[in-house]
Parts: structure tokens; C-alpha cells; sequence
């Protein structure tokens, strides 16, 4: 606090911190606080809100165990209610989403700490950040162009002789989600994976291959352990904004590959029940939570570390 009125005065310290908290409450804190206190109340008439049926209770939560599919699995034929079907098809493809941009950005990010000129970086890095500046509809639909029937994908493979035949690559489950969710979040994996990576004195790398280490013993004793909290950070980044992600899903998944979000925006534009789509949505955000909270756990990683 004292860096920031030594730099900008009190005044415009003063305007800053009144609009970030301005910013936190109305448009953070107040919108989950209403949400969270409908999603215990019902769906009801508005001439009916506050009236004796007007009471709290968990039914909008539990309404996620409501209808069942039947699925098959190793052979064993099982039923499963259809939400938590879908919800649990959401967070492992959420995580393999995960484990995919971490394949991707890790060599890259090592690359550009350790290896690329310095003079080159600049722009290098500067190539990578074009895509952000795309919207991510715009990008979705790219990839839709890409990935279609007739589209420039089916014709390279054609034209090389790997396929004989157009794929319907959108049609195959959430194959074309992965694809576009891995497009649009992986540079939330490398650029922590990068820094982390970059604060590594490189003298130890080279007492490393000095000493007859082989590569794949360096990256896992000595580059993978100090890049740890830049990797659970982009973990949590990645996985987080994939569960919770809406447009890519919506414009490039098939007719059976409904992401769980999908689920909460129909609760809130098809049946304009606001409230159960607010009970699923504190359900994804609590259960995501809990499932990064264990995976910090699993991996010893501290919320200090991935702050820093």
C-alpha cells in the first residue's frame, strides 16, 4: 500500500482501490451471494414467491440424481442418473484436456527458457499471444470450419493419402471439444510453465549433462520438480476453464457430447429455472474445487507456490 501511494498519491490510490472493490462486490460478491441463496429455494409462479411454499430446502440439488440412462462399460451394463453422467463425462474430459496441454506446452516452455536466442524471444512470445487477441466464439468457429465435413482438414489428409474417405470429425463424441478446448486454453498451461522454468539456474543443468545425466533424468529430477507450482498452476487454470467452459462445447460438440455447462444454461434459458441452474452451478464450482484442492494435495503443491 505505501508502494502505491509513494507512486500514484493518495487520490488515485484511493480511486483504484475504490473501483476494485467496487468491482469485487457488485460484480463478484453480490451476483454469487443471490445465486447461491436461490438455488436453495424453489421454481415457483411469482405471484407464489414468499409464500408458504416459498422454503428452503436442498430439492434443486438433488435434482441432479433425477433420470437415468443406461451404459455399458468393460461389458457390465450399469444405470447412472443422466446429470451425473453427464457431469462426470465433464471433468475427465476436463482433465484429459489438461494432461494434453501440459504434453504441448511443457517442451515448448523449456524451449523458450532454456534454449531459443534472447534476441529471438521478443517475438516468439509476441507469435503466441496473437491468438488471445482472437474472440474465442471466432476461434470456435474456426475450428468448426476446420474440423467440418468438406473442411480443410478432410482435404489435407485426402490430398496426402491418409484417408480415403471424409471423417465427420464433429459427430465422433468430444473429439472436436478437445480439440478446440486444447486450442484455446493452452497458453493458459505454457506461460506459467514457462516462468517456472525460467527462474531454474541453467548451471545446473549443465553440472547435470556434465556428469553423464541423460536428458529424460535431468527434465525429471532437476527441470520437472522446480517447474512443479508453474505446472499446478496451469493445471488449475486449464482445467478450471475448460469444466466451466460454454462456447466451444456449444459450437463444436456433437449430438452426444453435452458438457455439463451446457446442462446449467438450458436450467437457465429453456426452462428459465434459474434456480435449479443455480444449485448446478455451485455444484460444479464445489465439486472442480474439491477435485483441485485433492490433486494439490496428490502432487504437495502449496496455493502459495501457484501464487507466486
Amino acid at each position: 500500500m505505501q508502494d502505491l501511494l509513494r507512486r500514484y498519491g493518495p487520490g488515485l490510490t484511493f480511486m483504484m482501490g475504490l473501483l476494485v472493490a467496487f468491482w469485487l462486490l457488485m460484480l463478484v460478491i453480490v451476483p454469487n451471494i443471490t445465486l447461491f441463496e436461490q438455488s436453495f429455494r424453489p421454481y415457483l409462479p411469482v405471484v407464489e414467491i414468499g409464500g408458504p411454499r416459498d422454503t428452503y430446502s436442498l430439492n434443486n440439488y438433488l435434482k441432479v440424481f433425477d433420470g437415468k440412462v443406461e451404459k455399458s462399460f468393460l461389458g457390465f451394463a450399469f444405470t447412472i442418473p443422466v446429470h451425473v453422467y453427464t457431469f462426470s463425462l465433464t471433468i475427465f474430459y476436463s482433465m484429459l484436456v489438461t494432461v494434453i496441454c501440459f504434453l504441448m506446452a511443457y517442451p515448448l516452455a523449456y524451449y523458450l527458457a532454456k534454449i531459443v536466442n534472447p534476441k529471438s524471444l521478443p517475438t516468439l512470445l509476441l507469435l503466441l499471444f496473437i491468438p488471445l487477441w482472437v474472440s474465442e466464439v471466432l476461434r470456435a468457429f474456426a475450428w468448426w470450419i476446420i474440423l467440418a465435413f468438406k473442411g480443410p482438414l478432410n482435404a489435407l489428409l485426402q490430398g496426402i493419402g491418409l484417408i480415403e474417405d471424409p471423417i465427420r470429425w464433429t459427430n465422433m463424441g468430444y473429439a472436436g471439444v478437445v480439440i478446440g478446448l486444447v486450442y484455446t486454453y493452452v497458453l493458459f498451461m505454457l506461460f506459467p510453465v514457462y516462468n517456472a522454468i525460467q527462474s531454474l539456474d541453467s548451471n545446473q543443468i549443465e553440472a547435470a549433462e556434465d556428469l553423464g545425466a541423460p536428458w529424460w533424468k535431468i527434465h525429471w529430477r532437476i527441470v520437472l520438480p522446480h517447474a512443479k507450482p508453474g505446472i499446478a498452476s496451469g493445471s488449475v487454470m486449464v482445467f478450471m476453464l475448460s469444466a466451466g467452459s460454454l462456447l466451444v462445447p456449444s459450437i463444436l460438440g456433437s449430438t452426444t457430447s453435452q458438457w455439463f455447462t451446457q446442462t446449467i444454461d438450458q436450467w437457465f434459458k429453456d426452462a428459465l429455472d434459474w434456480n435449479t441452474a443455480s444449485a448446478y452451478a455451485f455444484l460444479l464450482l464445489l465439486v472442480c474445487t474439491l477435485f483441485v484442492t485433492l490433486a494439490m494435495w496428490v502432487f504437495r503443491v502449496k496455493l502459495s507456490d501457484i501464487a507466486k
